[in-house]
């Protein structure tokens, strides 16, 4: 992505972050990015930024333990996570997710599960911890059916609301579904 931060990227001239954020705002109570490093390349967004625990793997999961973590010092029953790769989240998600009245909900689409776009009962937290502490355990994917995670699937048509970004090629086909559907 020409070394620029996936959540910097500009999909139909927006960052990534900032069409996050319209997405889910109106959806919780409080937005957090979990990032490592300087925090100082999220000043302009406002948002609060939890790095991960210092002793966790870096692996998406350890940004989920964070994230419970924080979730659970500030008082919050549910956690909604999403990648920072997403620029077409539903802006039904939370409503979607929590009428599946789980523990742990993640989102899926096109047959395929997206585990990191997840509704988790901050309770969860301290199993997470155990599992964290006690088993090889580094990705989302296993976390989610330890937690016996429900899946709640979304139409993929006439685009997936869960594409993500990853590549040159993945970011000029965002460019070209923010052209034709403006979502």
């Amino acid at each position: 992505m020409g070394g620029k931060e996936k959540i910097f990227v500009e999909v139909g001239g927006t960052p990534i972050l900032d069409r996050i954020m319209d997405r889910i705002a109106h959806q919780v109570d409080r937005m957090v990015v979990n990032a490592n490093g300087d925090a100082a390349r999220f000043n302009s967004s406002g948002l609060t930024i939890i790095p991960d625990l210092p002793d966790d793997t870096e692996t998406p999961l350890a940004g989920l333990h964070a994230a419970f973590h924080w979730a659970k010092t500030h008082d919050f029953e549910a956690l909604l996570t999403v990648p920072s790769d997403t620029p077409f989240l539903p802006r039904d998600l939370v409503a979607k997710l929590a009428a599946a009245r789980k523990e742990a909900v993640i989102a899926a689409s096109g047959g395929q599960e997206h585990y990191l776009t997840g509704l988790w009962a901050v309770s969860l937290g301290d199993a997470l911890d155990e599992a964290v502490r006690s088993t090889p355990l580094v990705r989302v994917k296993d976390w989610a059916k330890q937690a016996n995670a429900a899946i709640v699937a979304w139409p993929d048509e006439p685009f997936d609301p869960f594409f993500n970004v990853n590549t040159p090629e993945d970011l000029a086909e965002a460019q070209g579904i923010e052209a034709e559907f403006a979502p």
